[in-house]
């Protein structure tokens, strides 16, 4: 079978060959729309919950076009984060207090797993920071939007009364306090 060379099924992305790093970026912050869009999905029996992850999604798009195109991420959609953020850690201060596991039910996994694909992205955004200004609202929101889908994740497992299991750190103890040293 002989191929049109513009035959566009033959491309999924159309910046692929490029060596800068947005293309890196940009793969990322798809793979983590994706993430959210499938923690979405398991999410059913928490319709406030489902309906935030949905307009995550369209957010982690939102950042993904912010590099190449006009940024779409403003201070506004930092500041609702930010509120989402404190809505949870309302919801599941006492869980929080400790360095936990990220275990917990097929919808607190998920929401570790897209955690994860954030951590990843503002790792890519720092390598196009690189080589081009990158807009402080990006990092600021990419990196709070980890730790938002990390307070998703224990807020739902609290909702399905699982616990979180305490991690304890080999290689980072925790500094003695003055008064333990007396």
């Amino acid at each position: 079978m002989e191929r049109k060379k513009k035959d566009m099924r033959y491309l999924c992305y159309p910046y692929m060959r490029e060596s800068a790093a947005t293309v890196d970026f940009e793969i990322r912050t798809d793979s983590l729309a994706v993430r959210i869009g499938a923690a979405s999905a398991l999410v059913n029996a928490f319709p406030n919950l489902k309906q935030h992850l949905i307009r995550l999604t369209e957010m982690a798009y939102h950042v993904n076009g912010s590099v190449r195109g006009n940024l779409a991420v403003t201070e506004r959609d930092l500041e609702e984060l930010s509120l989402l953020y404190d809505q949870y850690v309302g919801e599941t201060k006492e869980e929080l207090n400790q360095f936990v596991l990220p275990l917990g039910s097929n919808e607190a996994s998920s929401l570790h797993i897209a955690r994860s694909e954030a951590k990843k992205s503002v790792r890519a955004l720092h390598k196009v920071s690189q080589e081009r200004d990158v807009p402080n609202v990006l990092f600021d929101y990419i990196h709070l939007l980890a730790n938002v889908l990390f307070v998703m994740a224990v807020y739902v497992n609290k909702q399905l009364g699982i616990a979180e299991i305490p991690f304890k750190s080999k290689s980072y103890p925790k500094k003695r306090r003055e008064s333990e040293n007396d």
